[in-house]
């Protein structure tokens, strides 16, 4: 777990790097946080047991806003839109220890067997994510983390230029919205000095950072640092000034907006220097965790918090042979269906390297993702009986960014629906993409992926805000490879090409297990787990290379993924036993989504009442 990360959030919830933008992991993880420091609290109130425990999440999601302003402005919160993080001081995590002891204290107060069933669900996530919390916050964690506070998937430096760009989440309507962006500025400037005073500590310990994944940090400034002010994403606001400002106001913000922005270009400038200089000479040849001081006990740790559940490196890894083993079947059928001589490793070049299997132009892959949305738009009413009301745009990255992105996220859009969720693709190194997992990726990072997950619950009034916008990777990920597998039923996938490219896709999430597993816990080699990779899928030598610098860079949290959704998969074949004629696809939906993001062990408990209940 990234230091940053876990400063800002605490609790070092990994949100979906796939599913999600950096921009939108802060928000995500940050609303299952604890509160900011405040007095004692005072006695709850004396009140039924339902006002009681919702004046309890109220008053915790205030001070999470309070303490994370980021996650407020993406939730169009902007009450503190003026700040950006104290993360990285004494001060911040503190008040994480001691707002989550809090919280626990003030729960245990409320009867758990007094509540209704939803709110009893309630009371075990926060729960769960107290303790979380303060499992990443003692000092022994702290000090394998904090020490790390940037990699390539994750730090500031990662989202803010979106986050800035006037097309992210921080709003520019108002003068007042162009001076809380130039405060950001320069909390972001201070924020990325104490970043670098981190390291250093880091440095004194013997706790190291990857050459490689600081070698990345440094390539993402120097992109960033070689575009002009005025033609960085930072700029859009100035750009397109709302038409109802004076001239006066334009003139003077354009002004000021500029120097603030030089704060923001010295930040990174120090930042990259000090990378560059200090830091890479000293950083640690090697990948894993367990070659890092500390580390193998981090990873063990890490698993659990990633997936929810008590499960060890080696069960993951042989959990992951076996799956590759039993997909790779799969992929023989497939290629005998299509009528290929030649081995399965051949398939998979022939699909790497057949013009016929790449995208034409960013414009045509933009066009083909479009054909899919529509598609799955006409099927999704068989298999969901509730729909989100947000809408879903589909956009490539900006170029800016593209080369260190996975090949799809989906950043969410605001619970009232004036920012639209957003499918984003990977349009880079157009040669080295192929177009057979297009299908999968929407039905994943779109719908009825992610964006029906988050969506759902976010516009779930009735749910309390941490579980409307909080969530954990193995439910969010689980969530999303699960809805993979609906392209099945739903006819998407009757063109063997296309199964052959969700067969790929299900194969990354099993080498995955293999691949995480191996680097942190067995010693492989970078170019080990890319060779493994290329040898059981058709996935470009670009895609691979990209997918290992993830898994060393964010260790456990690709883990997830498999192990959330054989555990839905587990719960659905439970309940289609179970209840025989009487189960509904629709209402076994429901009852996945209906609650937002809950760990495994919570997920299996409801599952198991509604079975109880005859599934209604």
């Amino acid at each position: 777990m990234t230091a940053l990360r876990l400063a800002l959030l605490a609790a070092a919830l990994p949100l979906a790097a796939c599913a999600t933008t950096a921009e939108n992991r802060v928000e995500t993880a940050a609303a299952v946080e604890t509160s900011a420091a405040v007095p004692a609290p005072a006695p709850l109130p004396a009140a039924s047991a339902h006002d009681r425990l919702f004046a309890l999440f109220a008053a915790a999601d205030e001070a999470t806003l309070k303490l994370n302003p980021v996650a407020a402005i993406s939730r169009g919160d902007l009450r503190y839109a003026d700040r950006l993080s104290d993360a990285l001081t004494p001060e911040y995590n503190a008040a994480l220890v001691a707002n989550a002891t809090s919280n626990l204290a003030r729960l245990e107060e409320i009867d758990r067997a007094g509540l209704s069933p939803t709110d009893q669900i309630a009371w075990d996530v926060f729960a769960y994510n107290q303790r979380q919390a303060l499992k990443g916050l003692t000092p022994e964690r702290l000090a394998l983390t904090e020490v790390r506070p940037v990699n390539h998937f994750f730090g500031f430096h990662t989202f803010y230029p979106s986050f800035s760009s006037g097309k992210g989440a921080a709003p520019f309507k108002t003068v007042k919205d162009y001076e809380n962006a130039m405060a950001r500025h320069r909390e972001y400037a201070k924020l990325t000095d104490r970043s670098i005073a981190k390291f250093r500590e880091g440095m004194a310990s013997g706790v190291l950072e990857t050459r490689l994944t600081i070698a990345n940090v440094i390539s993402q400034l120097d992109t960033q640092l070689a575009l002009p002010v005025d033609k960085s994403p930072f700029w859009g606001p100035i750009a397109a000034f709302p038409a109802d400002f004076s001239e006066a106001d334009k003139k003077r913000l354009t002004a000021e907006y500029r120097a603030s922005l030089a704060e923001v270009y010295a930040a990174n400038t120090r930042m990259r220097h000090f990378l560059k200089n200090e830091y890479l000479p000293v950083s640690r040849t090697t990948m894993g965790l367990s070659q890092m001081k500390g580390g193998a006990d981090l990873y063990a740790a890490m698993i659990e918090n990633s997936t929810t559940l008590p499960l060890t490196a080696d069960y993951l890894h042989n959990l992951g042979l076996s799956e590759v083993a039993r997909i790779r079947t799969g992929m023989e059928q497939v290629k005998t269906e299509v009528g290929f001589k030649g081995t399965l490793a051949q398939f998979f070049d022939h699909i790497r390297t057949d013009p016929k299997f790449k995208p034409k132009s960013r414009e045509a892959l933009t066009q083909g993702y479009y054909d899919i949305g529509k598609k799955v738009d006409a099927l999704v009413p068989q298999y969901f009986s509730v729909l989100p009301r947000t809408p879903l745009e589909i956009r490539p990255y900006e170029p800016f960014r593209e080369q260190f992105q996975a090949g799809g996220s989906y950043e969410a859009g605001t619970p009232d629906g004036s920012r639209p969720g957003v499918f984003y693709f990977n349009a880079y190194d157009l040669p080295s993409r192929t177009t057979p997992g297009m299908t999968t990726l929407y039905l994943h990072e779109g719908a009825p992926g992610h964006h029906f997950q988050i969506s759902l619950a976010r516009e779930n009034a009735a749910l309390p805000a941490f579980m409307r916008f909080g969530g954990n990777t193995a439910y969010n990920e689980g969530w999303a490879l699960y809805a993979e597998t609906l392209g099945y039923p739903m006819g998407l996938f009757k063109d063997p090409y296309q199964r052959q490219g969700t067969l790929d896709d299900e194969m990354l999430r099993a080498m995955r297990l293999v691949v995480d597993t191996g680097i942190h816990s067995k010693g492989w080699s970078r170019e080990q787990a890319i060779d493994y990779m290329l040898a059981n899928s058709a996935m470009g030598r670009t895609d691979a290379t990209a997918e290992v610098e993830r898994y060393i860079a964010i260790p456990t949290q690709a883990l997830a993924y498999k192990v959330g959704a054989l555990k839905i998969q587990e719960l659905r074949k439970k309940a289609e036993g179970a209840l025989g004629s009487r189960f509904d696809i629709r209402k076994f939906h429901d009852q996945v989504l209906n609650t937002g993001s809950l760990p495994m062990p919570v997920l299996e408990a409801k599952i198991d009442r509604w079975i109880a209940a005859g599934g209604q």
